[in-house]
């Protein structure tokens, strides 16, 4: 493909080649990092490293109200 410094001097076909590419790079950086756990794994891995807060947290909504209010 041609050095074109902007994008509005690019030909359709050039975008679109463009485009293309980018989104090829990104699918393989996805592809490459994509966990290889089961379902089964990764739902238990979720469970073992559930935080639940104490009793008497205050709800999200709660501290919003509280920032909001300050």
């Amino acid at each position: 493909m041609m050095a074109v410094e902007r994008v509005a001097d690019m030909t359709l076909d050039e975008l679109k080649t463009l485009i293309d590419e980018a989104v090829e790079r990104r699918l393989e950086g996805w592809l490459k990092s994509k966990d290889e756990r089961s379902p089964e794994e990764i739902l238990e891995s979720i469970r073992k490293h559930r935080w639940t807060p104490p009793p008497g947290t205050p709800s999200t909504l709660q501290m919003l109200r509280e920032d909001r209010d300050r």
